[in-house]
């Protein structure tokens, strides 16, 4: 069966991978096709494409946003927009101005906390010449090598100044996912069972809150995801076709900064997300 992964992150964002590199571990991987969705930055697209377009990887551009809902965050993975669309450069200027805003403010309060980083020593760690963002501070935390993955640095140090400093919110569902559509891309719920996500709700709520955002744009959900229980997997699949979402899926690979998930086979090869969803997903954008 042909394999792809719609979920997967590169060193522009929280990755350790470089995009370009992520084509070839595609093609490794036996992989038919793969996505990147760098979290709130598309910088890594374009070489993505031209190395996936050389290893003979089908690709489609991405990224997965941050997106306020109801007073809890979510991820929503977008998929094979235009990013030249005025629609997504308004929301993609927008989205950039959160992520780039105030960083001095934020690595002086993760000093406080007694850490040994500065704004040189984050300077070193901005993505490839792009101005300062949230996630070279993270880079540069990971370099420090306080703990083996990189989630707790954004639960002890990156979330809790964004709170403290009133910088923890996002632009909402409702405003960017109409927009995505205008560009021509598709929208799918990331790890709906997530605290960053509808972790917390009954499943009737789940249910409830995924219908409302299916209302307000949403074109589907991932299917497919490495640490899914059997109940989030069943739930995953009812929803998708009560309400004939579109299906996704990926591993949410992110390299050495995630240890155990591997790009298109998840944690001990648990995930195979068919072909099928590439071939549906390529073809919504292109009628669009």
């Amino acid at each position: 069966m042909k394999t792809i992964d719609l979920h997967v992150h590169s060193d522009i964002s929280d990755g350790s991978i470089r995009p370009a590199e992520l084509a070839g571990l595609a093609k490794q991987c036996g992989l038919s096709a793969f996505a990147l969705t760098d979290h709130d930055v598309i910088a890594g697209n374009q070489a993505a494409a031209e190395a996936a377009e050389k290893a003979g990887v089908e690709f489609l551009p991405g990224m997965e946003l941050t997106a306020d809902y109801h007073g809890r965050k979510i991820h929503i993975v977008c998929l094979g927009f235009d990013e030249t669309h005025p629609a997504f450069r308004m929301l993609y200027r927008r989205i950039r101005a959160i992520k780039e805003g105030r960083i001095p403010e934020l690595i002086d309060f993760i000093q406080q906390k007694g850490v040994d980083i500065s704004l040189d020593q984050v300077r070193a760690y901005a993505s490839e010449g792009r101005p300062l963002d949230r996630y070279a501070i993270m880079r540069y935390l990971v370099s420090l090598h306080l703990y083996d993955r990189a989630q707790p640095l954004w639960d002890h140090y990156l979330d809790p100044a964004a709170s403290a400093l009133g910088l923890d919110f996002s632009i909402t569902a409702e405003e960017a996912l109409p927009l995505i559509h205008e560009a021509g891309g598709i929208t799918s719920l990331a790890h709906f069972h997530k605290e960053i996500g509808l972790k917390g709700l009954t499943r009737k709520e789940q249910e409830t809150a995924i219908l409302q955002l299916h209302q307000m744009g949403l074109d589907g959900m991932e299917r497919y995801y490495p640490n899914y229980t059997p109940d989030d997997a069943d739930f995953a699949g009812y929803m998708i076709e009560k309400y004939d979402l579109l299906p996704t899926g990926g591993t949410d690979f992110h390299g050495e900064n995630r240890p155990g998930v591997e790009m298109g086979t998840g944690i001990a090869g648990n995930m195979a997300v068919p072909y099928s969803f590439f071939s549906c997903i390529a073809a919504r954008c292109r009628k669009k």
